[in-house]
């Protein structure tokens, strides 16, 4: 029994360097991806999954190939390629993907597992078009309207009062909005130090947020598990852009819980006020599904809302968005969804 368990433990070392060793391997090609299209001056808008869709079949349709040929063909577009038709693909490059499994390969035709997404200035890694695996990290319209409301929300009237500052970035995903959080906050000179925190449930999107940040200069913590449940202490700054869709696959980046996918901002919500130090915000942004022209997130929020030691704040960011998935049996009902923005910020000696 004694030598079966040894074996087992060293087995379990072997297997744990070789992931460790793996995790490197594909976080030193993705450092290389971004540096490299940085270089080029490289720009990608991320639109929406079903306008990604109908520019791909336009392309196809109107040039006859659906090959790719430039570098935002490649990590923007996600369209396959070969050498042939893309000269502008780096050797180097190319070999680090490789080595990473970070291409596809079928024949000679290539296909990046990942993409590329260009925000003020940074780039940010994700994942593959379509986002249909379990683990997908998801960047799109949603991750803009985001970093305009921390934007915003940092802007309007935020002095926090410690010493350092601790920002708590719930449900990270690429860490866009961790990163757009420093950014805004490091504009403001008479601060102390920033401590950032990088939370998901996924790992995959704490290996990305890695990525991200190190390419961003911005040092993170990563705490992986299930969002305000997986830190300790307080915070002066929360954000948050949890997934809000009811999605019957149930799939991590998606799936909000129960009440049309409100569950989740609800609670992430409620955890973040009891969690924020005095002078502290929490600018959550997320989407609501709008029934009979009523707002339930608003009305489950309200009891919150109306506590004395807050300063809170409501609005529609964007009437309609996703109104794809109003084709889906579960939203039958539903007017349509909204994405909405709460900034709630605690009363300094609030209790």
């Amino acid at each position: 029994m004694t030598v079966e368990t040894a074996d087992a433990d060293v087995d379990a070392d072997v297997a744990a360097d070789a992931a460790a060793n793996a995790d490197a391997e594909t976080n030193a090609a993705l450092g290389l991806v971004l540096r490299h299209l940085s270089s080029t001056g490289y720009q990608f808008v991320t639109p929406t999954p079903l306008t990604h869709q109908r520019v791909l079949a336009h392309r196809s349709a109107h040039t006859g190939t659906k090959m790719g040929s430039t570098l935002r063909d490649v990590f923007g577009w996600n369209m396959p390629f070969t050498l042939a038709s893309c000269a502008v693909m780096r050797p180097e490059l190319l070999a680090a993907m490789q080595r990473a499994d970070l291409l596809e390969q079928t024949g000679d035709v290539l296909q990046s597992r990942v993409r590329v997404s260009s925000l003020d200035g940074d780039l940010f890694v994700h994942s593959a078009f379509p986002t249909t695996q379990d683990d997908a990290v998801f960047f799109g319209p949603d991750t803009y309207r985001f970093a305009r409301f921390i934007q915003q929300g940092v802007g309007a009237g935020y002095l926090p009062t410690g010493l350092s500052i601790r920002i708590l970035d719930v449900g990270c995903g690429s860490g866009a909005g961790g990163i757009v959080a420093a950014r805004a906050l490091a504009k403001m000179k008479h601060l102390g130090p920033l401590e950032l925190t990088m939370n998901d449930i996924n790992p995959r999107a704490l290996q990305y947020t890695a990525v991200n940040a190190a390419f961003a200069s911005i040092a993170v913590q990563t705490a992986l598990g299930d969002a305000l449940r997986s830190v300790s202490g307080n915070f002066d700054l929360i954000v948050s852009n949890p997934p809000y869709l009811e999605d019957a696959a149930q799939r991590a980046y998606r799936h909000g819980g129960a009440g049309l996918g409100r569950a989740l901002s609800v609670r992430i919500a409620q955890e973040a006020l009891s969690r924020l130090a005095p002078g502290g915000r929490l600018l959550l942004y997320t989407g609501v599904a709008i029934v009979d022209g009523v707002d339930a997130f608003l009305a489950d929020l309200q009891p919150l809302l109306n506590n004395k030691a807050f300063d809170a704040s409501y609005s529609e960011i964007d009437p309609d968005v996703f109104g794809e998935e109003l084709e889906q049996p579960a939203y039958a009902h539903v007017d349509r969804i909204a994405a909405v923005g709460l900034t709630v910020t605690r009363k300094l000696g609030g209790l």
